[in-house]
């Protein structure tokens, strides 16, 4: 009779755990040291990029917090968001938006959420 050799679970999952350890450790080393990645974009590029593909909107500026970098809004509806009209705070992608906004303002502005909070990344005079 022919032995059929047996390798444990244990073994082949060691071993997968092994070559998965390999495989990040080459594409760690395969990856240029100044390279950005997603979580290294800065706010600005994003702001760009979001301002050139989502509609702008008419607002009013309500309340401007240079201290947490935030802008409270009264708004028309956000389709990008999928947000109907409302006045709600938002943070700003960059606190030069800030610069030369004052309540009763009306503006026109980009809103798109960035690292998870709804943050306006452009905004202009509506005048």
């Amino acid at each position: 009779m022919k032995r059929v050799r047996q390798v444990s679970l244990w073994k082949m999952d060691s071993d997968l755990k092994l070559l998965s350890l390999i495989a990040a450790g080459m594409l760690t080393l395969a990856t240029p040291v100044g390279a950005q990645t997603p979580s290294t974009v800065d706010a600005a590029s994003h702001a760009a990029s979001a301002a050139s593909a989502v509609p702008m909107v008419d607002g009013e500026v309500r309340k401007v917090d240079r201290e947490t970098g935030k802008l409270t809004l009264r708004h028309g509806p956000i389709t990008n968001l999928d947000m109907p009209a409302m006045t709600m705070v938002f943070r700003v992608a960059d606190l030069k938006l800030l610069d030369g906004l004052k309540e009763g303002d009306k503006v026109r502005f980009v809103a798109d959420r960035v690292g998870g909070a709804f943050t306006v990344t452009a905004i202009e005079s509506a005048r």
